[in-house]
């Protein structure tokens, strides 16, 4: 090594060799890294910084750069240029294997292989694996495990460094790899914009940044279609089924900065190829994803074949009603008793209605005259709380949909569909208001023609999280029968939880007793500000110890987004300190750091898990030597590898759209300014109706009154309530 005296800034630049003993800290997303390097002739270890695509403990580094001595944290080598290079000593081989970058391999077993294999260690694991196996206590399966584990994180490292080289973060190499295989580099150099549509985590931009290195021209076609393409998927992610093609157009070329010609070119080749569909809606020229067209008109073509009396005759309301009364030993209402006659008597309904109108009530009195015939009933809901929540209420079995469904990972489709339908005579779904267009297109599908279909949910909460408004569009079309319940009774009347979100409703501010003794509190601070402070200690200690609930399982911090000081990210981090600071191990991945214990949320569907976007669970523990997180979810372990942890999220605080479907004891929602854009009523009608017991509004009566006081601004584009109308005059669908 060579260099000037420690302490003196160089102009020049200068060289360091040495071995990685520690990685201080490291970042998969810039590449950014703090290493404790152990340089021949030097007694102390060398603090260097840099930037790496990977690099573990072990391995040896070559670096270009200059000394400084940095205010904070004293004097360090910033590299220029760094590079990687496997170790070739014994004690880094041994240090490099046993650092947990092969799954299988941990500190004992990397010391028992370099005993074994020395320098050739390496070699043996990769071309000679089978004699691995004359080491005691190493089988088929751990030669297996390990040999497959050596080969992943070669091609991994390979992206990584592919990625890198192209100034793209590094934390979903092993995405992309477990998604394209060996040929993942191959695959990218060909058509990078295959990440945008392929890899979760991966945007246009990240996408379009590679593909600008690789030299495609900013005007090349497949930029433009890639494009449009995203722009389109933009609008689906905000709740539209589809987009105007002026509007389209006019996004299209203010994210690409290329003539409109050329955008207009891209969307008439995604025509051709039939990735877009060009559908008018209330006569003004409209482009629709594929997948959302297909599921949008086959939800309309299905209901109408739906449609019909139901397979077990008339049932008489006036013996009916007081029949199931007198077995319940419950009078109902008026519209109450109408939506039960209606369900009994029809194929298709529609039941809506807020807290406290007894809708419980009325599922449980359809499901008793029912099965009284012998009708088989499936129940299901799009969550797994919601699910729980109904069997609870039922006393009969509900799943969720898609485990209704049942998804088969061979095929990657489900297993029930219009050629293999479920086995019923009546289909009750719960929640619908959360179900998007294509999941209601998926269960359609798989409902027989026989078959009756009861939809349930209140449609002033706010829209499912995926495209559509499938519950609105449905009731505003008059094309299904409707029963909407209205009288709140008399015992759910005396909770503020329950007055208060229909007080909301009907637009005037919800009631805010001045005292914490009450239901729904409301702690007004004059600024965002004084918000954030406020909220962790309600959750830690005000309110645990004044209602005797428990902070973790029984409260839930909900808030209109993820961003800022009042968002679900910042109040995480504040919650996670105090409710969980001291459990090891710990692993960061993807801008969170897990511990066992942590409250977590599954933030999208993963099939091959069996595991939904908004399932809650508790982390159960960490393997660093295997790379395995272990996650509860109601009593059922699931396992993810380190690289798939962008999947989940701490869930100590959620965004109200994430709670949908589920109920707390308690809800604490702080309710600021800065969420100005997010402020409706639908949103704050969707948060308060997810407390049971406890709803407290910590925030500025301003965003407050905004937030009752502003209906949804912008209507969902969808063409689904026209082709309900259309499939009930008997119209032919439009193709």
């Amino acid at each position: 090594m060579s260099h000037q005296t420690p302490g003196a800034a160089a102009d020049t630049a200068e060289h360091l060799q040495g071995a990685v003993e520690r990685v201080t800290f490291h970042s998969p997303e810039s590449g950014f890294c703090v290493l404790r390097v152990k340089v021949r002739g030097q007694r102390e270890l060398v603090t260097v910084v840099g930037s790496a695509a990977t690099v573990t403990p072990g391995e040896y580094v070559e670096c270009t750069g200059a000394w400084i001595n940095d205010r904070q944290h004293g004097l360090q080598f910033k590299s220029r240029h760094l590079r990687v290079v496997p170790p070739s000593t014994l004690e880094g081989i041994e240090k490099y294997l046993g650092s947990g970058m092969v799954k299988g391999i941990g500190p004992h077993f990397a010391r028992k292989l370099v005993r074994a294999f020395g320098e050739q260690v390496f070699g043996v694991i990769e071309h000679a694996p089978e004699r691995l196996l004359a080491l005691e206590g190493i089988g088929p399966k751990r030669q297996a495990r390990v040999t497959t584990a050596w080969a992943e994180q070669k091609i991994v490292r390979e992206v990584m460094v592919f990625l890198q080289s192209h100034g793209v973060g590094t934390a979903r190499a092993v995405r992309i790899y477990k998604t394209y295989g060996e040929q993942a580099v191959e695959y990218v150099r060909e058509n990078p914009y295959r990440l945008a549509l392929d890899i979760h985590g991966i945007g246009f931009k990240t996408a379009d940044a590679i593909a600008q290195r690789l030299g495609i021209a900013n005007d090349a076609l497949i930029r433009a279609q890639a494009g449009v393409r995203h722009v389109l998927q933009e609008i689906a992610g905000d709740g539209h089924c589809a987009a105007y093609r002026e509007d389209l157009l006019t996004a299209a070329v203010k994210l690409l900065e290329i003539p409109e010609p050329i955008t207009a070119q891209a969307v008439e080749v995604e025509l051709a190829e039939e990735r877009l569909i060009a559908e008018p809606i209330a006569e003004k020229p409209a482009l629709f994803l594929a997948a959302l067209h297909r599921a949008e008109r086959g939800i309309a073509e299905h209901l109408a074949r739906l449609s019909g009396p139901p397979r077990w005759g008339h049932i008489a309301r006036d013996r009916a009603l007081p029949w199931v009364e007198q077995q319940t030993g419950l009078k109902l209402s008026e519209s109450q008793r109408e939506a039960v006659a209606q369900t009994v008597n029809g194929k298709v309904t529609v039941i809506t209605g807020g807290p406290g109108v007894g809708k419980t009530t009325v599922v449980n009195s359809i499901l008793r005259i029912i099965r009284a015939k012998g009708v088989k009933v499936l129940l299901c809901a799009p969550t797994g709380r919601a699910a729980k929540r109904l069997s609870e209420s039922t006393q009969v079995e509900a799943k969720t949909i898609h485990r209704l469904l049942e998804f088969d990972p061979r095929t990657m489709a489900f297993k029930h569909d219009q050629d293999a339908p479920l086995d019923a005579e009546l289909v009750v779904v719960d929640e619908v208001s959360m179900v998007d267009t294509v999941l209601m297109h998926q269960l359609l599908r798989a409902v027989p023609d026989h078959c009756a279909l009861l939809l349930v949910g209140d449609v002033d909460q706010l829209p499912s999280v995926g495209p559509g408004a499938v519950l609105a569009d449905m009731i505003d079309s008059a094309a299904v029968p409707t029963v909407r319940l209205t009288e709140v009774f008399r015992q759910a009347a005396t909770s503020q939880t329950t007055v208060n979100p229909n007080h909301i409703n009907r637009g005037p501010s919800p009631e805010t007793p001045g005292h914490a003794t009450r239901d729904f509190p409301f702690t007004a601070r004059t600024s965002p500000q004084e918000i954030p402070p406020k909220t962790p200690p309600l959750v830690t200690e005000r309110i645990p110890k004044r209602f005797g609930l428990h902070p973790i399982h029984d409260l839930q911090v909900l808030t209109p987004m993820n961003r800022g000081g009042l968002g679900a990210r910042a109040l995480n981090v504040e919650l996670q300190q105090r409710l969980n600071p001291t459990a090891e191990p710990r692993v960061t991945r993807f801008g969170w750091t897990y511990a066992p214990g942590d409250k977590v949320i599954q933030t999208v569907n993963n099939y091959d898990k069996d595991v939904f976007n908004g399932d809650i669970g508790r982390v159960l523990d960490i393997d660093a030597v295997e790379g395995i997180v272990a996650i509860d979810y109601d009593g059922r372990r699931v396992e993810y590898d380190l690289g798939e942890l962008d999947e989940v999220s701490l869930a100590y605080a959620t965004t109200v759209h994430k709670a949908q479907g589920s109920e707390y004891p308690a809800v604490v929602i702080p309710l600021g300014m800065p969420h100005y854009m997010l402020l409706e009523r639908n949103l704050l009608y969707t948060a308060v109706t997810r407390g049971k017991r406890l709803v407290v509004i910590v925030g500025q009566t301003k965003a407050l009154a905004m937030a009752v006081k502003r209906l949804g601004s912008v209507k969902r584009l969808t063409n689904l309530q026209a082709r309900l109308q259309q499939a009930v005059r008997g119209e032919p669908a439009r193709r």
